[in-house]
Protein backbone atom coordinates (compact mmCIF):
# COMPACT_ATOMS: atom_id res chain seq x y z
CA UNK A 1 0.00 0.00 0.00
CA UNK A 2 2.71 2.28 0.86
CA UNK A 3 4.22 1.95 -2.58
CA UNK A 4 1.54 2.24 -3.97
CA UNK A 5 0.80 5.45 -2.19
CA UNK A 6 4.24 6.45 -3.28
CA UNK A 7 3.50 6.25 -7.02
CA UNK A 8 0.19 8.22 -6.44
CA UNK A 9 2.03 11.36 -5.12
CA UNK A 10 4.94 11.00 -7.40
CA UNK A 11 2.56 11.24 -10.56
CA UNK A 12 -0.82 12.52 -9.66
CA UNK A 13 0.28 15.93 -9.01
CA UNK A 14 1.54 15.98 -12.82
CA UNK A 15 -1.40 14.93 -14.38
CA UNK A 16 -3.77 17.08 -11.84
CA UNK A 17 -1.64 20.05 -13.48
CA UNK A 18 -1.55 19.06 -16.99
CA UNK A 19 -5.43 18.65 -16.51
CA UNK A 20 -5.56 22.18 -15.08
CA UNK A 21 -3.61 23.91 -18.59
CA UNK A 22 -6.23 21.85 -20.67
CA UNK A 23 -9.27 22.46 -18.82
CA UNK A 24 -8.46 26.12 -18.47
CA UNK A 25 -7.60 26.34 -22.37
CA UNK A 26 -10.52 24.22 -23.03
CA UNK A 27 -12.98 26.81 -21.25
CA UNK A 28 -10.89 30.34 -22.62
CA UNK A 29 -9.37 31.01 -19.65
CA UNK A 30 -6.16 30.45 -21.19
CA UNK A 31 -5.92 31.21 -24.97
CA UNK A 32 -3.23 30.80 -27.53
CA UNK A 33 -1.51 34.16 -26.87
CA UNK A 34 -0.96 33.67 -23.56
CA UNK A 35 -0.22 29.96 -23.63
CA UNK A 36 2.65 30.73 -26.62
CA UNK A 37 4.41 33.51 -24.02
CA UNK A 38 4.62 31.60 -20.97
CA UNK A 39 5.91 28.86 -23.16
CA UNK A 40 8.92 31.05 -23.69
CA UNK A 41 8.99 32.48 -20.03
CA UNK A 42 9.31 28.87 -18.77
CA UNK A 43 11.94 27.77 -21.22
CA UNK A 44 14.09 30.66 -21.45
CA UNK A 45 13.49 32.10 -18.01
CA UNK A 46 11.97 29.47 -14.78
CA UNK A 47 13.64 26.41 -16.05
CA UNK A 48 16.99 27.60 -16.59
CA UNK A 49 17.25 29.46 -12.97
CA UNK A 50 15.83 25.96 -11.39
CA UNK A 51 18.80 24.28 -13.44
CA UNK A 52 21.14 26.49 -12.37
CA UNK A 53 19.86 26.53 -8.28
CA UNK A 54 19.90 22.94 -8.42
CA UNK A 55 23.58 22.66 -9.43
CA UNK A 56 24.33 25.28 -7.24
CA UNK A 57 23.03 23.72 -3.94
CA UNK A 58 25.17 20.48 -4.60
CA UNK A 59 28.21 21.03 -2.31
CA UNK A 60 30.60 20.23 -4.93
CA UNK A 61 31.65 18.53 -8.37
CA UNK A 62 32.58 15.30 -6.28
CA UNK A 63 28.62 15.41 -6.15
CA UNK A 64 28.45 14.41 -9.55
CA UNK A 65 28.02 11.04 -10.58
CA UNK A 66 29.58 11.29 -14.09
CA UNK A 67 28.83 7.70 -14.78
CA UNK A 68 24.96 8.67 -14.84
CA UNK A 69 25.55 11.21 -17.27
CA UNK A 70 27.85 8.70 -19.51
CA UNK A 71 25.44 6.13 -19.67
CA UNK A 72 22.24 8.42 -20.78
CA UNK A 73 24.26 9.92 -23.54
CA UNK A 74 25.28 5.91 -24.63
CA UNK A 75 21.83 5.38 -24.16
CA UNK A 76 20.33 8.24 -26.40
CA UNK A 77 22.96 6.87 -29.08
CA UNK A 78 21.80 3.30 -29.02
CA UNK A 79 17.97 4.31 -28.80
CA UNK A 80 19.12 6.29 -32.30
CA UNK A 81 20.29 3.97 -34.19
CA UNK A 82 17.83 1.59 -32.99
CA UNK A 83 14.79 3.83 -34.34
CA UNK A 84 16.56 4.06 -37.16
CA UNK A 85 16.18 0.57 -37.90
CA UNK A 86 12.41 0.52 -36.76
CA UNK A 87 11.23 2.92 -39.59
CA UNK A 88 13.75 1.60 -42.17
CA UNK A 89 11.36 -1.57 -41.86
CA UNK A 90 8.19 -0.36 -40.58
CA UNK A 91 7.43 3.68 -41.55
CA UNK A 92 6.60 4.69 -44.79
CA UNK A 93 7.12 8.07 -46.48
CA UNK A 94 10.16 10.43 -46.41
CA UNK A 95 8.41 13.01 -44.05
CA UNK A 96 7.27 10.36 -41.57
CA UNK A 97 10.17 8.34 -41.02
CA UNK A 98 12.29 11.27 -39.85
CA UNK A 99 9.15 12.80 -37.09
CA UNK A 100 8.89 9.29 -35.63
CA UNK A 101 12.56 8.07 -35.71
CA UNK A 102 12.76 11.36 -33.62
CA UNK A 103 10.26 10.57 -30.93
CA UNK A 104 12.32 7.27 -30.44
CA UNK A 105 15.44 8.72 -28.69
CA UNK A 106 13.60 12.41 -27.74
CA UNK A 107 12.55 13.05 -24.28
CA UNK A 108 10.36 15.90 -22.96
CA UNK A 109 13.13 16.20 -20.34
CA UNK A 110 12.76 19.93 -19.38
CA UNK A 111 8.65 20.26 -19.68
CA UNK A 112 8.03 16.79 -17.49
CA UNK A 113 11.71 15.41 -16.90
CA UNK A 114 12.52 18.09 -14.24
CA UNK A 115 8.99 18.11 -12.56
CA UNK A 116 9.21 13.90 -12.23
CA UNK A 117 12.67 14.02 -10.79
CA UNK A 118 11.92 16.80 -8.12
CA UNK A 119 8.81 14.57 -7.68
CA UNK A 120 10.68 11.42 -6.92
CA UNK A 121 13.75 12.77 -5.79
CA UNK A 122 13.99 16.36 -4.59
CA UNK A 123 17.04 18.49 -5.48
CA UNK A 124 19.42 15.43 -5.62
CA UNK A 125 17.59 13.84 -8.61
CA UNK A 126 16.85 17.31 -10.45
CA UNK A 127 20.76 17.79 -10.32
CA UNK A 128 21.16 14.34 -12.34
CA UNK A 129 18.48 15.73 -14.55
CA UNK A 130 20.56 19.10 -14.70
CA UNK A 131 23.88 17.26 -15.83
CA UNK A 132 22.31 14.69 -18.32
CA UNK A 133 20.79 17.69 -19.63
CA UNK A 134 24.47 19.08 -20.59
CA UNK A 135 24.66 16.24 -22.94
CA UNK A 136 21.61 15.07 -23.50
CA UNK A 137 19.95 18.01 -24.84
CA UNK A 138 22.69 19.21 -27.42
CA UNK A 139 22.50 15.56 -28.69
CA UNK A 140 18.93 15.52 -29.21
CA UNK A 141 19.00 18.78 -31.56
CA UNK A 142 22.29 16.93 -33.91
CA UNK A 143 20.35 13.48 -34.53
CA UNK A 144 17.03 15.40 -34.68
CA UNK A 145 18.46 17.32 -37.46
CA UNK A 146 20.24 14.27 -38.71
CA UNK A 147 16.58 12.43 -38.48
CA UNK A 148 14.79 15.28 -40.62
CA UNK A 149 17.09 15.41 -43.16
CA UNK A 150 18.78 11.67 -43.82
CA UNK A 151 15.48 10.77 -45.39
CA UNK A 152 15.01 13.56 -47.52
CA UNK A 153 15.71 12.95 -51.28
CA UNK A 154 16.22 16.77 -53.02
CA UNK A 155 17.39 20.29 -51.97
CA UNK A 156 13.62 21.71 -51.43
CA UNK A 157 15.04 24.43 -48.81
CA UNK A 158 14.02 22.57 -45.90
CA UNK A 159 17.59 22.10 -44.21
CA UNK A 160 18.68 24.10 -41.75
CA UNK A 161 22.35 25.06 -42.27
CA UNK A 162 24.94 23.26 -39.49
CA UNK A 163 26.49 26.36 -38.07
CA UNK A 164 23.02 27.91 -37.08
CA UNK A 165 22.20 24.01 -35.85
CA UNK A 166 25.36 24.65 -33.96
CA UNK A 167 24.06 28.44 -32.53
CA UNK A 168 20.83 27.15 -31.55
CA UNK A 169 22.44 24.59 -29.32
CA UNK A 170 25.21 26.50 -27.97
CA UNK A 171 22.95 29.55 -27.36
CA UNK A 172 19.66 27.45 -25.26
CA UNK A 173 18.90 28.86 -22.20
CA UNK A 174 19.26 25.87 -20.23
CA UNK A 175 23.02 24.56 -21.68
CA UNK A 176 23.48 28.15 -20.60
CA UNK A 177 22.10 27.46 -17.20
CA UNK A 178 23.66 24.55 -16.69
CA UNK A 179 26.87 26.23 -17.68
CA UNK A 180 26.85 28.62 -15.75
CA UNK A 181 26.11 26.09 -12.76
CA UNK A 182 28.82 24.22 -12.79
CA UNK A 183 31.30 26.79 -13.42
CA UNK A 184 29.91 29.03 -10.50
CA UNK A 185 30.22 24.97 -8.76
CA UNK A 186 34.07 24.62 -9.98
CA UNK A 187 34.99 28.86 -8.31
CA UNK A 188 33.81 27.76 -5.31
CA UNK A 189 35.72 24.61 -4.49
CA UNK A 190 39.02 27.34 -5.32
CA UNK A 191 36.94 29.72 -2.16
CA UNK A 192 38.39 29.18 1.47
CA UNK A 193 36.43 28.24 4.36
CA UNK A 194 35.67 30.27 7.42
CA UNK A 195 37.36 29.20 10.73
CA UNK A 196 35.20 30.72 12.57
CA UNK A 197 32.06 29.46 11.12
CA UNK A 198 33.17 26.51 9.30
CA UNK A 199 31.46 28.21 5.70
CA UNK A 200 33.18 29.67 2.55
CA UNK A 201 34.04 33.01 3.17
CA UNK A 202 31.94 34.03 0.29
CA UNK A 203 29.12 32.50 -1.32
CA UNK A 204 25.88 33.64 -3.40
CA UNK A 205 23.62 31.89 -0.79
CA UNK A 206 24.88 34.06 2.25
CA UNK A 207 26.59 37.09 1.05
CA UNK A 208 24.11 37.99 -1.69
CA UNK A 209 20.85 35.97 -0.21
CA UNK A 210 18.70 38.49 -1.88
CA UNK A 211 20.11 37.16 -5.53
CA UNK A 212 20.26 33.41 -4.33
CA UNK A 213 16.21 34.16 -2.61
CA UNK A 214 15.23 35.62 -6.18
CA UNK A 215 17.09 32.79 -8.10
CA UNK A 216 14.89 30.17 -5.61
CA UNK A 217 11.45 31.78 -6.39
CA UNK A 218 11.48 31.95 -10.23
CA UNK A 219 13.25 28.53 -9.93
CA UNK A 220 9.48 27.20 -7.75
CA UNK A 221 7.65 28.54 -10.46
CA UNK A 222 9.19 26.43 -13.62
CA UNK A 223 7.52 22.90 -12.84
CA UNK A 224 3.88 23.86 -12.25
CA UNK A 225 3.66 26.46 -14.88
CA UNK A 226 5.37 24.13 -17.38
CA UNK A 227 2.94 21.08 -16.75
CA UNK A 228 -0.02 23.88 -17.25
CA UNK A 229 1.20 24.94 -20.43
CA UNK A 230 1.69 21.71 -21.56
CA UNK A 231 -1.39 20.59 -21.12
CA UNK A 232 -2.99 23.99 -22.34
CA UNK A 233 -1.16 23.17 -24.96
CA UNK A 234 -2.83 19.91 -26.08
CA UNK A 235 -4.76 19.57 -29.46
CA UNK A 236 -6.41 16.40 -30.03
CA UNK A 237 -7.27 15.11 -33.71
CA UNK A 238 -8.70 12.17 -35.51
CA UNK A 239 -6.01 11.40 -38.05
CA UNK A 240 -6.92 7.88 -39.56
CA UNK A 241 -4.25 8.12 -42.03
CA UNK A 242 -1.16 8.53 -39.64
CA UNK A 243 -2.88 6.35 -37.01
CA UNK A 244 0.01 3.30 -37.49
CA UNK A 245 3.29 6.07 -37.39
CA UNK A 246 1.62 7.70 -34.09
CA UNK A 247 1.54 3.76 -32.94
CA UNK A 248 4.92 3.38 -33.36
CA UNK A 249 6.14 6.62 -32.35
CA UNK A 250 4.24 6.39 -29.05
CA UNK A 251 5.04 3.03 -28.23
CA UNK A 252 8.93 3.69 -29.18
CA UNK A 253 8.92 6.77 -26.75
CA UNK A 254 6.70 5.38 -23.68
CA UNK A 255 7.24 1.73 -23.67
CA UNK A 256 10.27 0.42 -25.71
CA UNK A 257 12.99 3.19 -24.69
CA UNK A 258 12.16 2.90 -21.17
CA UNK A 259 11.99 -0.70 -20.81
CA UNK A 260 15.34 -1.10 -22.62
CA UNK A 261 17.01 2.50 -21.07
CA UNK A 262 16.19 2.00 -17.53
CA UNK A 263 16.27 -2.77 -17.16
CA UNK A 264 19.89 -2.58 -18.23
CA UNK A 265 20.56 0.49 -16.00
CA UNK A 266 19.32 -1.30 -12.81
CA UNK A 267 21.07 -4.72 -14.30
CA UNK A 268 24.56 -2.64 -14.81
CA UNK A 269 24.07 -1.06 -11.39
CA UNK A 270 24.02 -4.60 -9.75
CA UNK A 271 26.96 -5.37 -12.27
CA UNK A 272 29.45 -3.22 -12.53
CA UNK A 273 31.47 -1.21 -10.53
CA UNK A 274 31.68 2.11 -12.56
CA UNK A 275 27.99 2.09 -13.49
CA UNK A 276 26.51 1.96 -10.34
CA UNK A 277 23.63 4.31 -9.80
CA UNK A 278 21.73 5.30 -5.71
CA UNK A 279 18.41 5.74 -5.79
CA UNK A 280 18.42 9.49 -6.53
CA UNK A 281 19.89 8.87 -9.62
CA UNK A 282 17.08 6.56 -11.22
CA UNK A 283 14.75 9.65 -11.24
CA UNK A 284 17.17 11.17 -13.84
CA UNK A 285 16.71 7.96 -15.93
CA UNK A 286 13.44 7.90 -15.58
CA UNK A 287 13.04 11.40 -17.11
CA UNK A 288 15.57 9.93 -19.83
CA UNK A 289 14.07 6.90 -20.90
CA UNK A 290 10.28 7.39 -19.84
CA UNK A 291 9.29 10.97 -19.79
CA UNK A 292 7.17 11.75 -23.32
CA UNK A 293 7.92 12.95 -26.85
CA UNK A 294 9.49 16.82 -26.20
CA UNK A 295 7.29 19.33 -27.54
CA UNK A 296 10.09 21.21 -29.60
CA UNK A 297 10.05 17.98 -31.66
CA UNK A 298 7.09 19.05 -33.09
CA UNK A 299 8.42 22.63 -33.98
CA UNK A 300 11.48 21.12 -35.11
CA UNK A 301 9.37 18.87 -37.63
CA UNK A 302 7.97 22.19 -38.78
CA UNK A 303 10.98 24.17 -39.89
CA UNK A 304 12.28 21.11 -41.58
CA UNK A 305 10.13 19.65 -43.89
CA UNK A 306 8.90 17.29 -41.91
CA UNK A 307 4.81 15.67 -41.35
CA UNK A 308 3.84 18.56 -38.45
CA UNK A 309 0.47 16.88 -37.62
CA UNK A 310 2.02 13.68 -37.03
CA UNK A 311 4.92 15.01 -34.59
CA UNK A 312 2.12 17.38 -32.92
CA UNK A 313 -0.01 13.86 -32.40
CA UNK A 314 3.03 11.47 -31.09
CA UNK A 315 3.65 14.69 -28.87
CA UNK A 316 0.11 14.93 -27.81
CA UNK A 317 -0.43 10.87 -26.80
CA UNK A 318 2.99 9.73 -25.63
CA UNK A 319 2.56 12.30 -22.85
CA UNK A 320 -1.09 11.08 -22.15
CA UNK A 321 -0.02 7.75 -21.36
CA UNK A 322 3.54 8.56 -20.55
CA UNK A 323 1.29 9.51 -16.88
CA UNK A 324 0.36 5.64 -16.79
CA UNK A 325 3.70 4.10 -18.03
CA UNK A 326 5.23 6.22 -15.52
CA UNK A 327 3.05 5.79 -12.67
CA UNK A 328 3.76 1.95 -13.51
CA UNK A 329 7.64 2.44 -13.60
CA UNK A 330 7.51 4.49 -9.96
CA UNK A 331 5.75 1.79 -8.23
CA UNK A 332 7.81 -0.90 -9.81
CA UNK A 333 10.83 0.48 -8.64
CA UNK A 334 9.74 1.48 -5.38
CA UNK A 335 8.55 -2.43 -4.71
CA UNK A 336 12.19 -3.72 -5.91
CA UNK A 337 13.54 -0.85 -3.56
CA UNK A 338 15.46 1.09 -6.14
CA UNK A 339 13.39 3.97 -5.62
Amino acid sequence: MDTLLFGINAVLPLLMLIGLGYLLSRIGFLNEHFLIYANKFVFRIALPAMLFYSIYNASGLEDINWSVLLYATIGVIVLFFLGLLSVIFFVKGSDKKGVVLQSVFRSNMAILGIPLADALGGDPAVLGVALISLAVIPLYNVLSVISLTMFQHDDSGNHIPWPKVLLKIVTNPLIIAIALGIIVLAIRSFIPVSEVTGELAFSIKNNLEFIYTFIKWVAQIASPLALIILGGGFQFAAVKSLKREIIIGTSWRILIAPLLGLSIAVILSKTTTFFHFESYDYPALIATFGSPVAVTSAIMAKEMGGDERLAGQIVVWSSILSILTIFIIVVSFRSLGIL
